[in-house]
């Protein structure tokens, strides 16, 4: 047979991730009002001597930097949708970039902690009123970019539910990623507002390193869910609602699976190998049929058959 004729056979692996998705352009205005914002707290903190509006800042910082991954990633996934190179396309690049993001996120919460430590100890003076206006302008910056993301992810049809720290496995993790920086951004705004406040009214100065801290730990716990749910992608982790899927629409009294692969090849679409073993087995095409009728998610299936030769009454090899 020539290649030629191989064509009618063969399929992309593209799988849809050369569309340019919502969350792109999204990303990069979220980005650089983030970036213009972070540069002023950053600054103000220092001046006025306040650790939870420079934690605020910085935080808001790293935020910017991962976004601007999630950003790269969009585009790389994008370009490199046809590259034959990606064996199942590039729908991981988005889990990557999810989970350089986290990465970022826990850095910088112990970066927080430790220079919350210091201040608690040396103590600075802090210029209340123009802390407190530049926090709250935060405020406002992180509403706007939480407005700017939170609007419906048409392609996936998630929305809101990106706030969630347990994921499904099934979202778009670049999105998903920047929505919780913004949440977190915003979090930390309002408890740099509450601690400052407290200080100018209250004379509580130690609250504001206290509340270095308290974000510190926040971050923490979000990142933790961001990298577990980003790392099962990236490593394969076996999906078992779908595996109980697979088996239900194969396995009667004579066909049983004997190996199963499944594992998720980009957000919300997954690839699978299927070994089945019968004595009177289909052909793969109609095996695979019936998996994808029943599991649309899967994009990418491949079946094997084996003929079992073994005695009808006796229990099969492979069983399970």
């Amino acid at each position: 047979m020539h290649h030629h004729q191989l064509e009618a056979w063969q399929h992309t692996h593209v799988f849809g991730q050369d569309r340019k998705r919502s969350g792109e352009t999204r990303s990069l205005i979220i980005v650089g009002l983030t970036l213009t914002m972070m540069v002023w707290e950053i600054l103000a903190g220092v001046l006025y001597g306040s650790m939870a509006l420079l934690a605020d800042g910085l935080h808001m910082g790293s935020h910017a930097v991962a976004l601007g991954i999630a950003a790269f990633a969009y585009v790389y996934a994008r370009r490199n949708a046809g590259n034959s190179q990606f064996s199942f396309g590039t729908g991981k690049v988005n889990a990557l970039g999810g989970f350089t993001g986290a990465v970022l996120l826990a850095g910088f919460a112990l970066y927080m902690v430790i220079e919350s430590i210091d201040r608690f100890i040396h103590p600075v003076a802090i210029s209340f009123n123009g802390a407190i206006f530049v926090a709250v302008i935060g405020l406002i910056v992180n509403g706007l970019s939480a407005w700017i993301l939170g609007g419906e992810d048409h392609d996936h049809g998630h929305g809101h539910g990106h706030g969630h720290g347990h994921g499904h496995g099934h979202h778009d993790h670049n999105h998903r990623a920047a929505y919780f920086h913004v949440l977190a951004d915003a979090l930390t705004s309002l408890l740099a507002i509450a601690a400052l406040l407290a200080g100018k009214y209250a004379g509580w100065n130690w609250m504001d390193p206290i509340m270095g801290i308290v974000g510190a730990a926040l971050i923490t716990r979000w990142s933790w869910h961001l990298l577990k749910d980003t790392s099962r992608v990236l490593l394969d982790h076996q999906r078992s609602d779908l595996e109980h899927d697979v088996k239900q629409s194969i396995e009667t009294d004579d066909a049983l699976i004997c190996d199963l692969h499944l594992w998720a090849i980009g957000p919300d679409i997954h690839a699978a190998i299927v070994s089945i073993v019968s004595h009177d087995p289909e052909s793969p095409e109609v095996y695979k049929q019936r998996i994808q009728t029943r599991c649309p998610s899967l994009v990418h299936v491949t079946v094997e058959t084996q003929r079992c030769v073994t005695d009808p009454e006796k229990p099969m090899l492979g069983q399970g």
